[in-house]
């Protein structure tokens, strides 16, 4: 990904977006566009006109970080856009220094033991490990059943994949747009923390050639950071399923996302959760009787 182009529609992207009124802004006569100007952008971020226009170019290496600040306050940039404002401009430094430090598991796809070991001791609700490119590394049994459909093809185990490839995705999600856009964003932030990740730049190159709908949101350039809130899944076998999540980061292994998703005790949820679960043990026999029975047939 060209560092230049990404600075230079990232800005751009975010100026427009921006109404004088909410800038504060008065005056300025005849507007083309309802954004603001490069020069009250300038004006509100305390630089000449001439070195923000150069910074909006992509030319952003060397910019200190009292600039960056500023830059990012003029523009009312949220936390998630600061530090992808902040991830560019290490980027544009230089190849070398901008690369991040090996982070483990989030590019292979290992784990560690131990966090599968946590994984399956929750049986209250689904639970997976995912990295930036939104493959899935890692699940307890409920978050396999959860996510049965993203690791058929042609999800292959990747959210992003599954929700802009797979048709089923539209009924997985009440609310499609909403989540497709979470996705985008992820994958957004993702790209500019670690520009050298060939994997994403595969994985955004596909996505941008197979599907509209994903080209046309990750040229918003909106970027999102991990948290908390509620999801609801439309799941083909046990219906609705309505949760409260929490997405952690590990400190060991940088990169890797720890999602836990609950349900509201007493909750239709709750008893579809457990008809969920009785599902996937059946399933998961089913499996291994498949394996036992190959197994037998090539002693034959």
């Amino acid at each position: 990904m060209d560092n230049k182009s990404e600075v230079r529609e990232f800005l751009t992207s975010r100026r427009a977006r921006l109404t004088p009124e909410q800038a504060g802004v008065t005056g300025g006569g005849y507007r083309r566009v309802s954004g603001l100007r490069r020069g009250e952008v300038a004006t509100l971020a305390g630089v000449s006109v001439e070195y923000y226009a150069k910074l909006e170019r992509g030319n952003i290496s060397g910019a200190s970080e009292s600039v960056l600040h500023s830059i990012a306050q003029a523009l009312q940039l949220d936390d998630a856009e600061r530090a992808h404002l902040m991830d560019l401009a290490r980027a544009a430094q230089s190849p070398i220094a901008a690369k991040p430090r090996r982070r483990a598991g989030a590019k292979t796809g290992g784990i560690r033991p131990s966090m599968q070991l946590v994984l399956d001791a929750i049986d209250g609700g689904p639970a997976l490990i995912r990295n930036g490119r939104m493959d899935i590394l890692a699940t307890n049994a409920l978050g396999r059943a959860l996510h049965t459909q993203t690791f058929e093809s042609p999800g292959d185990g990747n959210i992003a994949r599954y929700t802009f490839l797979d048709r089923r995705a539209d009924d997985f999600y009440p609310n499609w747009a909403t989540a497709a856009d979470i996705v985008v964003a992820i994958l957004r932030t993702e790209a500019g923390r670690d520009p050298y990740d060939r994997a994403i730049q595969d994985l955004v190159g596909e996505l941008s050639t197979r599907s509209d709908e994903f080209r046309i949101r990750w040229g918003a350039h909106n970027v999102r950071q991990h948290g908390a809130g509620t999801k609801s899944f439309i799941h083909s076998v046990v219906g609705e399923l309505s949760f409260t999540y929490e997405d952690m980061q590990f400190v060991q292994q940088p990169g890797l996302t720890f999602l836990i998703y609950a349900a509201e005790p007493g909750s239709a949820t709750e008893e579809r959760i457990r008809l969920l679960a009785s599902w996937q043990a059946t399933k998961d026999a089913a499996d291994a009787g498949q394996v036992v029975a190959h197994a037998e047939e090539r002693k034959e």
